[in-house]
């Protein structure tokens, strides 16, 4: 067991875990006042929810003995045989239940995503309900799939280096199936729905920015060289896809505070596959890119197509982490990872 390594993959733990208030200001300073408190309820919500299911069987069904590919067992059903000693599979030198509540706090941040897709027309209640089960029927089995031993995906080399398919593919198009079965808000696209406290938007953004350093540098599970290189690629990414955002909003118009900050975002999710895996100059491709796709993809759902997406949680999440994934494949090198392969460049 390596202290070291424990130390950072705790902290990573917590800067996960101060991602999903980030996300509720995000999300909160984005909706009309009236709707202010029940999104941030939302969000702030899963901690709780999404906490509690997954120690007594979110992280077993994730992680436990593989069953032909698709879903882990029952092994560690209430945290049974997850104890202080390093697990023989995940994180081997840490103790076994850091590695759980590194995870669980990739749970609870992406329940939190895709509520913006819907918020302003959702009752608590049905949410709470729906989050459940979305988190048992679509998250765990493919958290499985990807990260879990013998899973199909990991089976056949698939690269999700911190959760660009579990987390924002996952979360990206289960919120574009949300917004067309649930359909419009009242008064969309007629009335004006301006964002109540953009400053909070921008705290929002930067405790994400800041919470990520942990999701990305954090899934190295060792404080060494491959946790510097994904925190820098990260960051790299993230300022690449501020700064193109903020650019074709010049173009358009006038550059702005919300486009800014959303376009340091998708930048985010573009990296979040990548970030173990590429270099941190990758990361300006990757981030640029990212911001592009999702700033036009963004204006032919919501301006061309008329769809509502509340806060465009699948032009962000679900078209930045398909882009994030492909490039992964593209930007990919043996020379950042040798766990991981060489891509096309």
């Amino acid at each position: 067991m390596n202290s070291g390594d424990t130390a950072w993959l705790l902290m990573s733990s917590a800067l996960v875990m101060l991602m999903t208030p980030g996300l509720a200001l995000f999300y909160g300073g984005m909706v009309r006042r009236k709707n202010l408190l029940s999104t941030i309820m939302m969000s702030f919500a899963c901690l709780g929810l999404v906490g509690l299911l997954w120690v007594i069987y979110g992280y077993s069904l994730s992680f436990g003995t593989d069953h032909a590919g698709i879903i882990g067992g029952l092994n560690f059903f209430g945290l049974n045989n997850v104890g202080q000693n390093p697990s023989a599979v995940y994180a081997t030198t840490t103790p076994h239940l850091a590695f759980m509540i590194f995870q669980a706090m990739f749970a609870v941040i992406t329940v939190a995503l895709f509520t913006g897709a819907i918020v302003e027309r959702v009752k608590f209640s049905a949410l709470l309900v729906f989050s459940a089960l979305w988190l048992t029927v679509v998250y765990m089995p493919t958290a499985h799939w990807v990260w879990g031993s013998g899973g199909w995906l990991a089976k056949l080399g698939a690269l999700d280096f911190a959760g660009g398919t579990v987390v924002h593919i996952n979360a990206g198009v289960s919120a574009l199936a949300l917004v067309l079965l649930l359909g419009r808000r009242r008064g969309f696209p007629k009335d004006i729905m301006e964002p109540n406290n953009i400053p909070m938007v921008v705290i929002g953004a930067g405790l994400l920015w800041f919470g990520w350093f942990g999701f990305n540098a954090g899934s190295a599970l060792t404080s060494g060289g491959l946790a510097s290189s994904a925190f820098v690629a990260t960051n790299t990414a993230a300022a690449a896809s501020a700064f193109v955002w903020m650019i074709i909003s010049w173009i358009h118009r006038r550059p702005t505070v919300l486009g800014t900050v959303t376009g340091a975002v998708v930048g985010l999710v573009a990296i979040t596959p990548a970030a173990g895996f590429v270099t941190p100059m990758a990361g300006i491709a990757i981030g640029g890119i990212a911001a592009v796709i999702s700033y036009y993809g963004m204006v032919l759902l919501k301006i061309k197509r008329g769809m509502d997406d509340s806060l465009d949680v699948f032009a962000c999440h679900g078209l930045g982490g398909i882009w994030g994934a492909l490039a992964t494949g593209i930007f990919a090198t043996a020379a950042v990872n040798s766990a991981g392969a060489d891509g096309l460049l």
